[in-house]
């Protein structure tokens, strides 16, 4: 994918996707990057679902313990786990029905990317949506 693809999908996740986003890693512990991504991920308007084993409310949102167990509709999969644990979570993401996968800053998983695309969801990976998405107000 070139850059200019990778900012398309990555406008296109933050726009269009919808604004249900499931953070997977996310728990009530302040120091992790997790926490303080949710939290601008909520200032800009999109309802953050933890996903976490202690499934904790956390940001005034109840937590699953799966992505499974939640039992609505996801938009996004937003993952803050080792990057060898993360191509099962982008393949529950896919049976979730999500729209699109974002791999958290240090989290790769090339065969999860060629799985989850080909299911027809978007993906980046090796991003933080926490960064990109105050750019998109500069345009």
């Amino acid at each position: 994918m070139t850059g200019e693809q990778e900012q398309d999908t990555i406008a296109k996740i933050l726009t269009e996707s919808g604004d249900t986003w499931a953070v997977v890693g996310l728990s009530g512990n302040r120091a992790r990057a997790a926490y303080g991504v949710a939290a601008v991920l909520q200032r800009f308007g999109k309802r953050v679902v933890p996903v976490h084993p202690k499934a904790e409310t956390v940001h005034g949102e109840q937590g699953y313990a799966s992505l499974a167990e939640i039992p609505f509709p996801v938009d996004v999969v937003d993952v803050f786990v080792n990057s060898h644990l993360a191509g099962a979570v982008a393949d529950e993401a896919v049976a979730k029905g999500a729209k699109a996968v974002w791999f958290q800053l240090g989290v790769v998983d090339e065969a999860a990317y060629e799985r989850t695309t080909a299911a027809g969801l978007d993906m980046v990976m090796d991003r933080c949506p926490a960064i990109e998405i105050p750019l998109l107000d500069r345009d």
